[in-house]
């Protein structure tokens, strides 16, 4: 199913979302808006940075992640929504990682955000200038969060 994710209608109005969203509280675009919804949730699904996110459960779950955050994370799509999104940080930086999310949460937005990560087989790298954002629908209502990074290193 993932090979053609971003053709599900609820995948391209979560990545209107997420680009709709990144552009309120940055002034900026996350990549270039050409095409349609189609195109577009097709170009961040393939996009050479990482995009993830997740919603506003009480311990929330990752709902989106583009090719390259699977591939980082080492998970199938099935996989990724199934993960509460708290479990991509070690135990030991959950605080910070909470942290960094009521920052982002205030403020809409967070950049320059830097913090070790965990794959689904723990393996753990570094993550650097990574921007977390709010997402909202088309009310103006915080319906999750959102990261990306284009820059990690692996740790041994």
């Amino acid at each position: 199913m993932t090979s053609q994710i971003w053709t599900d209608p609820v995948i391209m109005e979560w990545s209107q979302l997420l680009l709709n969203s990144f552009r309120h509280w940055t002034g900026r675009d996350l990549l270039e808006r050409v095409g349609d919804q189609a195109y577009q949730a097709h170009a961040l699904f393939q996009s050479p940075f990482i995009v993830v996110s997740h919603g506003m459960e009480e311990d929330p779950l990752l709902n989106y992640g583009n090719q390259i955050a699977l591939d980082l994370w080492e998970m199938t799509w099935e996989q990724l929504v199934e993960t509460p999104s708290r479990l991509t940080a070690e135990p030991t930086s959950r605080a910070e990682r909470e942290w960094m999310l009521e920052q982002a949460r205030t403020r809409g937005y967070l950049d320059t955000y830097r913090g070790v990560r965990i794959t689904s087989t723990g393996r753990r790298f570094l993550v650097e200038d990574a921007l977390i954002w709010n997402i909202m629908d088309a009310g103006g209502q915080r319906v999750g969060q959102a990261a990306t990074f284009a820059q990690w290193t692996w740790l041994s």
